[in-house]
């Protein structure tokens, strides 16, 4: 089975300083169709304004990535952790039993334009946890780079959940391709630009959920930009 997620079809907040499509429920956004996708339970594509941000909140038991797409992201939290994540950056919060965190723009003068994912962990009340790393575009520029997983694969984020996040940067005309197991299911979202998937476009925010599906995932490029793609448990 293909679940099919339209960027047009996605919740939309907007604020003085914050733009933010929602893939799945979060906030004021509810539908209870889209509640998640397995382990998989928030992708929100936020676009914040020079200056803005989100002011200390809490958070518990969830696996909280940030990939940062275009401009600065300053954090700051509970546990001593603060700095400023840059474009290619990725960082990881494992929220574990609690958490206080800020996320502001690292900037006065250009908005930050970013994905927050959200991972349910494998068990909870976990002591929180902090890992940032930067993957250079060069690094999966037509092919796939691991961002987190597990075991921290190929010196990736290292998670607390049996999960494998992984990206790909796609010219036009360039190509991946990834064997889908049945016993798992994934999930495609395009971050920006645009690729072809079985003669059909998908442009940025589009995604595809895979269940029981057997064969070949491929790729192709149309528009240069980023791909993720979630394996996650069935």
């Amino acid at each position: 089975m293909i679940v099919e997620r339209p960027a047009a079809e996605r919740g939309d907040v907007a604020l003085d300083w914050l733009h933010s499509h929602h893939t799945f429920s979060f906030g004021h956004y509810y539908d209870p169709a889209w509640m998640g996708f397995g382990v998989l339970r928030v992708i929100n594509d936020d676009t914040v304004a020079p200056g803005g941000g989100f002011a200390p909140h809490r958070h518990a038991n969830m696996e909280i990535i940030s990939v940062v797409l275009e401009g600065t992201l300053a954090h700051q939290d509970s546990t001593g952790n603060a700095g400023v994540i840059r474009a290619g950056d990725v960082q990881w919060m494992s929220a574990g039993h609690g958490i206080e965190h800020s996320e502001y723009n690292g900037s006065n003068t250009e908005p930050v334009h970013f994905l927050q994912i959200w991972i349910q962990p494998d068990r909870l009340n976990y002591a929180p946890a902090y890992d940032q790393k930067h993957f250079s575009p060069d690094a999966r520029r037509g092919r796939w780079a691991v961002l987190a997983s597990p075991e921290g694969e190929g010196g990736s984020i290292a998670i607390r959940q049996q999960v494998k996040l992984s990206a790909a940067r796609l010219v036009e005309g360039a190509s991946v391709q990834v064997a889908l197991d049945p016993t798992r299911r994934y999930w495609l979202h395009v971050a920006t630009g645009a690729v072809q998937y079985a003669g059909r476009v998908l442009h940025a925010g589009d995604a595809l959920g895979f269940v029981e599906e057997t064969g070949v995932l491929t790729l192709q490029g149309v528009a240069e930009g980023d791909v993720l793609l979630f394996d996650l448990p069935a």
